[in-house]
């Protein structure tokens, strides 16, 4: 620790100073977006010991689970970076592959497995919900 993650183009950098408290996959319809056809993974960190430098662009929206979320990119180079539930402001989700150590916290289960495309492919050493799980904390 510190970890350390951030966009294509460099110019958002993350430092979390903390361990990663869970990694999950998710194959619901707004991660395949997010993830050019393919599901995500993200890695949770305690919110505040998240922080951030350089410009973060916000979308928000309704997941599948109902919660409304926020995600955050890198308006440069577009770069997915992050997910805030607004029913737990004290976690923040980073995309896995923005992380300068993708290898940091391998996916613990997949999720949202009813609405991946036929052609997905599941580890089968994982477990498997067909929607979401409750929360990590």
């Amino acid at each position: 620790m510190p970890y350390q993650a951030g966009c294509l183009c460099g110019q958002v950098r993350i430092m979390i100073d903390a361990e990663p408290m869970a990694a999950r996959q998710c194959w619901c319809r707004l991660c395949q977006y997010l993830g050019g056809g393919s599901a995500t993974v993200n890695v949770c960190f305690p919110a505040d010991k998240v922080t951030t430098t350089g410009e973060v662009r916000w979308h928000e929206s309704v997941a599948d689970s109902g919660n409304r979320m926020r995600r955050g990119f890198c308006p440069a180079c577009g770069t997915p970076l992050f997910s805030l539930a607004e029913s737990r402001p004290h976690l923040t989700f980073i995309r896995a592959g923005a992380l300068d150590d993708p290898n940091l916290k391998a996916p613990e289960a997949i999720i949202w497995i009813q609405a991946a495309p036929h052609w997905a492919h599941f580890d089968p050493d994982l477990p498997h919900y067909p929607a979401q799980i409750p929360p990590v904390a």
